[in-house]
């Protein structure tokens, strides 16, 4: 039985405030995560996407998977506001999504307050 290391994805079973982010990660739950991360229902889950990689609907699958759950997604663009494309923020309305692209750190401010008054939040956060 040969026993190596066990690569996981990234996931915090549970919901919790963003207690710091930066140097291209972020501090939550007592954990730190290095890259982006999606803050869904589910949970807080690691992120594919990096600074620069464009927002598409295949990259947001999950938070369309939990759309039952989801009122408004905050996509955190990286340092500055990027608009989403047409085709994403089309998926989102679709499924009863409103979306807002901010800044990360104006996008982890604002999940935080919604998540404080038990909003129907998800956050999609590209690390910086």
């Amino acid at each position: 039985m040969p026993k190596g290391i066990e690569i996981r994805d990234a996931h915090f079973p549970g919901r919790a405030p963003i207690d710091a982010y930066g140097n291209g990660g972020f501090r939550f739950a007592e954990m730190s995560h290095r890259g982006s991360l999606l803050c869904l229902p589910s949970g807080i889950h690691g992120w594919a996407l990096a600074e620069g990689d464009a927002v598409t609907v295949e990259a947001l699958a999950m938070v369309l998977e939990e759309a039952e759950a989801i009122e408004v997604l905050l996509v955190g663009t990286g340092p500055e506001i990027r608009p989403l494309p047409q085709a994403v923020k089309a998926a989102l309305k679709a499924r009863g999504i409103a979306s807002d692209p901010m800044s990360t750190g104006a996008a982890v401010r604002t999940y935080n307050v919604m998540l404080s008054e038990s909003r129907a939040v998800a956050a999609a956060l590209i690390a910086v």
